[in-house]
This record gives C-alpha cells, structure tokens and sequence, in this order.
C-alpha cells in the first residue's frame, strides 16, 4: 500500500515539474546577477578587449555569448533572450549565435517557425556600428540556416555582406588570429557549405547538448555543462572551446531551464576567480550583468596581475631594473 502511495506521489512530483517547465516562469521580468530577462543589462561593458594583449590568440580568450542571439519573440518556447543586439554587445557579448531563413534569396532571422522581426542585414548592419564605435573589439557569429532546407546560402550571404557592411570588416582565414588581428573585425564561425568566408564553426571544440526534454534532465545538462569546462584549461589551446549552457524541450522551455542552469554556472565561475583559467566562450541563454562580467574578469586578472609586476616598487625605475623586470616576466611566463 505505501509503493502505491510512493508512486503517487512521485507521479505527481513529475507532473508538476513537467507543467512547471511550461506554464511557470513566463510571467514577470526577472533581474538576478546570473539571470536576467529584463529588456536591458544591468549595466554594460562595451571595450572589454581593450585590455588584452596584442599578442593573446583568441583561441585563449575567455569571453561571454549569447544562444540564439536573435530569438526575442514567438511566445515561450522560442525565446532565449531579451536584451537586443546592440544591448547584448554593449553588455560584454562577443560570440553570436545567428539562425537566418533561405527564401528567394532572402536571409530573415528565426528561431524554428517563429520570425524574429529581422533580417541578417539588420545584424550586419548593428555589428559594423558597434566595430565601428569600439574598434578594440572583435564579434564571433556563427551562421547557421534554420526553418530552410536549401543548403545553399552562401551566395545570400555574400551578397548581404556587401550591402549592408563591408567585405573588409571580415576576418577572412581559418586561421584562429591574435587580439591584435581580431580587432574591428567580424569572425564568421561558417556553419554552411560554400567557400571560406572565416573560420569554421565545426573547427571549434563545442558541447552543445540542447536537449533538455523536462526539467527533470536539467542535472544531466548541467553536468555536460561541467565536464566541458572542466575540459577547457588543459585542452588544445590553439583550439576555441565553446560551452552551450542553453537547453530546452517539450517541457522545458529556455526561460526554465536557464533560470536553473545559470545559478549553477554562477556558482562554478565564482569558485574559479582565483585560478586564471582559459575557458572558452561559454554561451547562454539570458545572461546578467554580473555573470556577464564574472566571464571577462577571468583573463583580465591575469593582465593585471602582469602589469602590477611590471610597475610594482619605487615610481622611477632606471632601464636597467626596468629591463630585468621584464626578463623575470619572461622566464616565468616561459
């Protein structure tokens, strides 16, 4: 009798969190420093890369990214974020996740079924302004077509580079390139066929486990989650890894699922600020402010820490004590 009851009871507890992860949550903006779907950052880091040294490759930059960076409308199932484009750059994002639809040579934004009010020349055209304004940054994008079975893209993508901005704001290479390479520059992570326009986005080391079926599964997520950033710091350093922190299903929708996984991801970075590790681009769905912020904090304390070395001790330093001070950086960074 009490299996019978126990059973009951565990049906019920599953019943409730499926209804959970499609009727909850939807309703009332939410502000939290590891979650946020309110229509603006709580504040913003536009030139973050500023910082970096010239010589860092990008493949050893930690940096924050936004899934489905596009997807603001269509109801609960096909909203992953809230802050625009403009927004989301300004806040400190630098990899983006875009789905554009192939129609008579037309490239519109979309998550599945749902338009999301753009077209690819609007992304386009909001990178190059950003670049332009901010010319020690880089954009990562990947490409990648949705809701559209043409597999022929690559001349609709061409063609809305040259209207709507500039063949030259491309970083045209597979190569991964240093910051000083990168800056101003649009890197395209090439999830299509046709000729080189960038890099490609299958040359990355990339965990994307998306399916998230209930919210029962968030654990399993999370642990995909965990174990490719576990990953990063002894991995390929001449590699980008990219870390895919968003998840939904059928009765877990990205509002969900994120408002569970990104307290965790807060969670694991927070421990981690002391131990200057290259993480990749970790990707998310609603990100705030403060985790945003968390992300960049992770190489630029190892600059700082360089630069205090270098001009630590009396104010005037003779060439010679200046020189020796930047051959003990060297031998220690050897």
């Amino acid at each position: 009798m009490r299996n019978i009851r126990r059973g009951s009871v565990n049906m019920q507890v599953y019943i409730e969190l499926l209804l959970l992860g499609v009727v909850s949550l939807s309703h009332g903006a939410i502000q939290r420093p590891d979650y946020d779907d309110t229509p603006n950052p709580e504040f913003l880091n536009p030139s973050w890369m500023a910082s970096l040294p010239d010589d860092q490759p990008l493949s050893e930059v930690t940096m924050p990214g936004t899934h489905n960076t596009m997807a603001l409308y269509g109801g609960v199932y096909a909203e992953c974020q809230t802050w625009s484009l403009a927004s989301q750059l300004r806040a400190g994002v630098r990899f983006l996740d875009v789905r554009v639809r192939h129609v008579k040579g037309n490239l519109t934004i979309h998550h599945g079924v749902s338009y999301q009010r753009a077209h690819f020349g609007h992304v386009l055209e909001g990178i190059a302004e950003f670049l332009e304004e901010f010319p020690s940054e880089t954009v990562l994008m990947r490409v990648k077509e949705e809701f559209s079975e043409t597999y022929d893209i690559y001349g609709a993508v061409v063609s809305y580079i040259h209207h709507y901005a500039n063949w030259d704001l491309l970083w045209h290479s597979r190569l991964v390139p240093t910051m000083e390479e990168a800056r101003g520059k649009l890197i395209i992570l090439q999830d299509f066929p046709g000729p080189d326009l960038g890099m490609r986005y299958g040359s990355l080391d990339i965990a994307d486990d998306w399916k998230v079926p209930t919210l029962l599964h968030v654990e399993e997520k999370w642990q995909s989650v965990h174990e490719h950033l576990e990953a990063a710091p002894a991995g390929n350093k001449a590699q980008i890894f990219l870390t895919f922190s968003s998840g939904a299903g059928v009765f877990a929708f990205p509002r969900a699922v994120a408002q569970r996984i990104n307290p965790q991801l807060y969670d694991y970075l927070r421990a981690k600020t002391d131990q200057n590790q290259r993480l990749g681009i970790i990707c998310m769905d609603f990100p705030a402010s403060p985790m945003i912020q968390m992300i960049i904090d992770f190489q630029l304390r190892e600059v700082t820490k360089r630069r205090k070395a270098l001009y630590s001790g009396p104010h005037k330093l003779s060439l010679s004590s200046l020189t020796k001070k930047l051959m003990t950086l060297k031998a220690v960074n050897v």
